[in-house]
């Protein structure tokens, strides 16, 4: 990516989706060669920047801006819901577009993104108070999630699962990554550290999966604890909220529109059959910068 002993400095801004933190890097002025070898560098919280992964934000031919994303491990992964609201108020509030309502190329489709703007300081930049992303319905068959079993087109609603001897109550869904939905009576007391990296790595998904743990506090509210494939267990994941929602709703234990607490904060969504997930929340700078990739310090 860059000559031994040759620094290259790369110009960034940090921001989160209720603490679900990325490093974002201006596509349209910065091109990187190996960008999963900065997504590990950049993400360390000890040796880099510090971050749940890194995201750039590009230029499209079939939407109005495009988002490539890595995890820390270096891994490239679909899509973030929380990533996808920072973009949304990145590209307003930086002045790369001037339209409150736009669309966002993703690796698992286009996403469409609406601002609720805050009233505008004089003489200033009106400021994004939140974002509405509509994510796109859910897929649901087996075999395009993808999760190995019979029948392929089936779909795993509210199934058991016996794994290392427990019983589990589980469904799977994909927005455009895949999502192991798991319902427990307390979050809180959740084994998200321990089974979380057991099933993402489950031979039954052939590349990984997200795995979410769900209470269900009343028709209206969830509460969600994520261990996110390639990163671990974050304060936020917006395309997990979707697929919480999309799994409580069939199995008729939720009703949309609901609200759904995180670690980091709460999202409100919103979905019914045949239709996008919708998922609404915050979106905030936390500091620009520039990381120095230091050419002289082996690869990892």
């Amino acid at each position: 990516m860059n000559e031994r002993g040759v620094d290259v400095e790369i110009p960034f801004t940090k921001m989160h989706g209720l603490g679900n933190d990325y490093i974002y890097v201006n596509g349209f002025e910065v091109g990187l060669a190996d960008p999963s070898t900065v997504a590990q560098r950049i993400s360390d919280r000890h040796r880099g920047v510090g971050s749940d992964g890194l995201v750039l934000i590009l230029p499209s031919d079939r939407a109005d801006f495009r988002m490539r994303m890595w995890n820390p491990d270096g891994s490239e992964s679909e899509q973030c819901g929380n990533a996808l609201r920072c973009i949304a108020r990145y590209v307003y509030e930086r002045g790369l577009t001037d339209r409150t309502a736009f669309t966002i190329e993703t690796g698992a489709g286009q996403v469409k993104a609406v601002l609720d703007l805050l009233p505008a300081p004089s003489g200033g930049r009106a400021r994004v108070g939140a974002v509405e992303t509509d994510l796109g319905p859910p897929v649901l068959e087996r075999e395009r999630i993808p999760l190995q079993g019979s029948p392929p087109a089936g779909r795993v609603i509210g199934e058991r699962w016996m794994v290392d001897g427990d019983p589990l109550t589980v469904s799977a869904v994909s927005m455009g990554n895949p999502h192991l939905v798991i319902e427990v009576d307390s979050v809180a007391q959740a084994p998200v550290t321990t089974l979380g990296p057991r099933l993402e790595h489950d031979p039954r998904f052939p590349r990984r999966t997200n795995v979410g743990f769900v209470e269900v506090s009343a028709p209206d509210h969830l509460r969600l604890r994520v261990w996110e494939r390639g990163t671990g267990e974050t304060l936020a994941c917006g395309s997990g909220a979707a697929a919480a929602t999309v799994a409580m709703v069939l199995r008729g234990r939720a009703h949309s529109p609901l609200a759904i607490d995180l670690p980091g904060g709460r999202l409100e969504a919103a979905w019914r059959e045949g239709e996008g997930v919708r998922i609404k929340g915050p979106a905030a700078f936390i500091c620009d910068g520039v990381f120095t990739l230091d050419g002289a310090t082996p690869e990892a």
